[in-house]
């Protein structure tokens, strides 16, 4: 960082110091202080999804929330935990849109039956799906007009590859087979494969025991799939309407998700951003962050 000092004005954090120490931030931080930098850390992540024990980024927050010259996250839940856990104020500014022109006007395909999506990803740490999943096969079993589609990437259900389940694998095989759920297997999606998978679906179902914000919500509020999400984290408080089950360790609340498919059955309006309140929130929060910025280096 030093030797790139005149640079920079503001160095932000948001992502990518999973693999740092709470020696390597306090590190940065005593760089940053000695070169007059001010940090602002935008915490989207209060819990890691990728981390199986919370005590590394613990670690990390206890360096950078007291450390950074500002704050921001998400959501005022987010921003809540932050003042109670470190006495700090962060401003809330609402994720922007993920998804661009021309998916956020694209028209969602007409359908006759309600397609409910679990997507079981490369199983990362805070993934919890075979619970959502029995209860998932079974209720919607109970609801014509509804079928439930399983997504998994290729390393899941491919013996030697990194993330090879036996388990996971064998059950997917044999729901598939009894006619339970279709299973898709792939690779990675690129984005524009994932935005349609996304309208392929009417509603999207997150199997996670732990998080705190989640951009493939925002994804899918961008495009008009309806979400339901645990009520861990701070899911609920992106934007109105997401759709909740209780977690209760790891079993998850039948009644809920019941409750949660009967809305998607009976709601013909998709649950959808407007593309032009989308567009104009992005403008908006760039100039708050720049107001920030100007703010802070006027600090000096």
């Amino acid at each position: 960082m030093t030797d790139n000092a005149d640079r920079f004005d503001v160095f932000h954090i948001q992502f990518g110091f999973d693999a740092c120490s709470a020696d390597d931030l306090r590190r940065l931080v005593g760089e940053l202080r000695a070169a007059a930098k001010p940090l602002v850390y935008t915490v989207h992540d209060l819990r890691n999804p990728h981390q199986p024990d919370r005590a590394l980024h613990d670690e990390a927050l206890d360096v950078l929330i007291p450390a950074a010259d500002a704050l921001i996250t998400l959501t005022p839940g987010a921003a809540d935990e932050i003042h109670r856990r470190w006495g700090r104020d962060a401003q809330v500014l609402p994720h922007p849109h993920v998804v661009d022109e021309p998916w956020l006007h694209h028209p969602r395909p007409e359908r006759e039956e309600r397609v409910v999506g679990l997507h079981l990803k490369s199983l990362r740490a805070n993934m919890n799906p075979l619970p959502v999943l029995g209860i998932l096969a079974g209720l919607v079993a109970e609801r014509p007009g509804m079928k439930l589609m399983v997504d998994v990437h290729t390393d899941v259900v491919t013996p030697g590859m990194r993330n090879y389940d036996e388990h996971v694998a064998s059950l997917l095989h044999g729901g598939r087979m009894a006619g339970r759920f279709d299973v898709h297997v792939h690779d990675y999606y690129t984005d524009d494969e994932l935005y349609d998978y996304f309208q392929r679906l009417d509603l999207s179902v997150l199997p996670y025991r732990f998080g705190t914000h989640s951009g493939w919500l925002e994804a899918c509020y961008d495009l008009g799939t309806r979400v339901l999400a645990p009520d861990v984290g701070y899911y609920a408080d992106q934007k109105p309407g997401v759709l909740t089950y209780h977690v209760d360790g790891e079993t998850p609340d039948a009644a809920d998700i019941a409750s949660a498919l009967d809305v998607v059955l009976t709601t013909a309006e998709p649950w959808r951003a407007d593309p032009g309140t989308r567009l104009r929130e992005r403008t908006e929060l760039a100039e708050a962050h720049r107001r920030l910025y100007l703010e802070l280096l006027g600090r000096r």
